[in-house]
């Protein structure tokens, strides 16, 4: 999924419908109107977030970095929540006050991470990443030239050549000099700032890209005057913020605790752990199983479950053969879909497109890039593929994402039954915003797209069910890697080494692995098999609830019209209202 860097971006990069259903329920129209009120508070300080959603009265506005920031985001955020509170008191509908619970947990929740990052941490902005994102999000080709257009108004609010602006660059240095004077503070991991400076022009090139792609005139001279801003930022951050930045990886322990909340995983980091470390036993030994029959059957040398992957990424497609190649998988994944009743399909078609250098730089894992969700006129979801990780050591070749089997397993993760399928079932049957976007977590979301593998894999040729079970493996493994990691357990070269042994992956995937525990998100890693060992749990307990009675895909459906419940919100409507059954 889609990062962006800003502390308060944390939690917002997140889903929102676009389309509703003929008619609108009175409820969702009156969740709505509460809800509108945050999205409109969170849009002062990061319209770019809100033009993310769609909602295109922000394009051409910039991050807020202005004096005070801090202070004026919280108080906005402690006086709605007394406005929620208050409106919680008096609301009458049962659904309605659902979303305004979820609305205060969230407010609670930002306005916590706020004042423990300002008790602990050195303010750092990764600003290029953050302008890239920014930026691309109105040059999106699926866009209209007038949408576009508004980005030249952004990137001038940028470098601050727009009437009343300030370079953004001045910004951030003066919020976080404006902390200097407290020695306590945790500095930025020294690997962040690294390799944020190492990727400069790749964003400040790909910021060009885009706008010469779009055949957008007027942006050159802003555009030259933002490149030598952020080569001026780089420097500053060399003399005055790396001899502040932190050797070591960890965070403090209240931040990284924050981050498992913030991110859903609600289980004591040393308990997911060991039942990660139990998962990944058992992934492996189901692997072994299946590489013996791969190996038999195509009479491979060995039939050890790390040789036989190796033997079968060996099976690369490269240039144009690529594209065709995942589009086959993912009609054969419809066709096993509509087959064995897995899941309605959606309406619209699935898109599929190889990453560009800077996305690369930005996001090096696979990842869907949402459509306009806010007023959308049929754009597409697309699954974005980056073929290299501009981030990795010299001469290292990321072999990952191109063979033959592995296609399996990332379409249906990142395309369809998995996240494009959770996008298009909001856009096509509507659900509250609140549900939407101040209920989501990473477990939520990631938790859908791994068990989205595993409810496809006994349809697959056997090498598509290996690379399923590796993908499992590779969730178990961060569910133990990053906590080791953040609790000082395991150096980052040891979590490298481990996944390129145990789990065959490229020295490029696995430097990409090892920065996201450690600074791209430290804790959302554990998302992925956190979530997922919730629902399967979930799917257990409805269909020893139900007996015959049960479907798979009545449930799948059912579970996707919720949108982003919270788990026990989740469980007690699925228990309830699809299985009959009183929790």
């Amino acid at each position: 999924m889609r990062k962006l860097t800003l502390p308060v971006l944390l939690l917002l990069s997140l889903l929102l419908p676009g389309l509703a259903p003929a008619a609108t329920p009175g409820w969702i129209e009156t969740s709505n109107a509460y809800t509108q009120k945050v999205l409109n508070m969170d849009a002062r300080y990061q319209p770019e977030s809100a033009s993310y959603f769609g909602a295109d009265q922000f394009d051409t506005e910039a991050f807020d970095l202005k004096p005070r920031v801090y202070e004026r985001n919280l108080a906005d955020m402690e006086e709605l929540l007394v406005e929620m509170q208050a409106s919680l008191k008096a609301e009458t509908d049962t659904k309605v006050k659902q979303d305004l619970e979820i609305l205060i947990t969230s407010l609670k929740d930002r306005s916590n991470t706020a004042q423990l990052n300002r008790k602990y941490m050195l303010p750092y902005i990764a600003v290029g990443e953050n302008m890239f994102q920014g930026l691309q999000t109105l040059l999106d080709p699926r866009n209209n030239p007038e949408r576009q257009a508004r980005a030249i108004e952004r990137l001038k609010k940028y470098a601050g050549t727009a009437a009343g602006t300030e370079p953004l660059t001045e910004l951030a240095k003066a919020r976080t000099r404006e902390r200097f004077s407290e020695p306590d503070l945790t500095g930025p991991y020294v690997q962040e700032l690294e390799k944020a400076t190492k990727n400069t022009d790749v964003y400040i090139n790909g910021i060009a890209d885009m706008f010469k792609d779009a055949k957008l005139k007027g942006w050159e001279k802003a555009h030259r005057k933002l490149a030598q801003q952020l080569r001026d930022y780089d420097k500053w951050l060399v003399q005055e913020i790396m001899p502040r930045a932190r050797q070591d990886n960890r965070l403090p322990e209240p931040i990284y605790a924050d981050n498992l909340k913030a991110f859903g995983v609600t289980m004591n980091p040393r308990v997911l752990m060991r039942r990660a470390l139990y998962g990944f036993a058992e992934i492996r030994d189901e692997m072994q199983v299946i590489a013996r029959l791969i190996a038999k059957e195509q009479n491979l040398p060995s039939d050890d479950y790390r040789d036989v992957l190796r033997e079968l990424k060996k099976k690369q497609v490269v240039g144009e053969a690529i594209m065709p190649l995942y589009k086959s998988r993912l009609r054969g994944l419809e066709d096993i879909i509509r087959m064995h009743d897995l899941v309605t399909l959606p309406a619209r078609d699935s898109i599929i497109r190889l990453a560009s250098e800077a996305e690369s730089a930005a996001s090096p894992a696979a990842h869907m890039n949402p459509p306009r969700l806010i007023g959308n006129q049929g754009e597409y979801g697309e699954f974005v593929l980056p073929l290299r990780n501009p981030n990795a050591d010299p001469g290292e070749v990321m072999d990952d994402f191109i063979n033959e089997s592995v296609a399996w397993t990332l379409t249906a993760h990142e395309s369809r039954p998995g996240h494009e399928q959770q996008f298009s079932a909001m856009v096509e049957s509507g659900v509250s915003l609140a549900r939407a976007i101040y209920a989501f977590n990473s477990a939520n979301v990631e938790g859908w797209g791994l068990y989205s593998e595993a409810i496809v894999k006994e349809y697959l040729p056997l090498d598509g069910q290996l690379f399923v079970l590796q993908s499992r493996m590779l969730r178990a493994a961060r569910a133990f890697l990053d906590p080791m990691l953040n609790l000082g357990l395991m150096q980052p070269e040891q979590a490298k080494a481990f996944l390129m042994n145990a789990a065959t992956f490229s020295g490029p995937f696995a430097t990409q692995e090892v920065d996201r525990y450690t600074f791209r998100a430290p804790g959302q890693a554990t998302s992925y098999y956190f979530g997922y060992m919730n629902l399967r749990a979930l799917r257990m307990e409805v269909e020893m609830a139900m007996g015959p009675r049960f479907k798979q895909k009545e449930f799948h459906d059912y579970l996707l019209q919720q949108g982003l419940l919270p788990p026990a919100q989740l469980r007690k409507a699925i228990m309830e209202e699809f299985a009959g059954v009183k929790s």
